[in-house]
């Protein structure tokens, strides 16, 4: 087993499609992709590609800590209580545990992601 991984931001095998729980869903009809590519620790550090249509969710991290790069596509993030931040191509940015806001995909959205339960 490698201890090195490399995450193609441009995967060629199928995604995992789905879309927010009901109960997340402020406007439009996000639709995403998630390309699984790395699990370590028993599955409690997971890596890989997500993609998002436009739309506007409830993100609540609960526990998760998330680490975001985004590759294409343009978020707006908004925490509980505060301003809005916008983040594109090129833009890192990490949600700790605790975190709630709103995320909003204002152009398709394509993130590098680790995520740490």
């Amino acid at each position: 087993m490698s201890l090195l991984k490399t995450l193609d931001p441009n995967p060629t095998s199928p995604p995992r499609e789905s879309g927010p729980m009901p109960e997340r869903l402020i406007a439009g009809a996000p639709a995403f992709k998630t390309w699984a590519m790395d699990e370590a620790k028993d599955g409690l550090v997971l890596s890989g590609v997500w993609e998002a249509t436009p739309g506007e969710t409830k993100s609540i991290k609960g526990e998760v800590f998330e680490f975001c790069h985004i590759l294409s596509g343009v978020v707006e993030i908004t925490p509980d209580g505060g301003d809005p931040v916008i983040y594109k191509a090129g833009d890192s940015f990490v949600m700790k545990p605790g975190f709630v806001g709103v995320w909003k995909t204002i152009e398709t959205v394509r993130k590098i992601y680790v995520v740490v339960n």
